[in-house]
């Protein structure tokens, strides 16, 4: 009997759950305030990226920001509540 014929273990992992990270219009708030949270909450988003996801708010009334483990979702979303934006958070479909 050879070596290989012993059991190989199974190093396939499951994958952590995706959460979509939302952020919905308000009245309250001015679009460079809502640029300016996003670009200081979600480090990879570049500035033009923030200015589409504010007008999608702005304009269909929910953005999606970024789709990420539950643990970051829940991260971005309090960090932008902090900054006085309403968010919500969603299991990825």
């Amino acid at each position: 009997m050879s070596v290989e014929t012993i059991e190989k273990r199974s190093t396939s992992r499951k994958l952590a759950p995706r959460y979509r990270v939302l952020i919905h219009n308000d009245d309250y708030n001015s679009m460079e305030h809502v640029v300016q949270s996003l670009l200081t909450t979600v480090s990879s988003l570049t500035q033009p990226q923030a200015v589409s996801i504010m007008m999608e708010a702005h304009t269909s009334g929910l953005a999606l920001v970024i789709t990420c483990e539950q643990e970051h979702a829940e991260f971005y979303c309090e960090t932008l509540k902090g900054h006085g934006l309403s968010s919500t958070i969603e299991p990825e479909e």
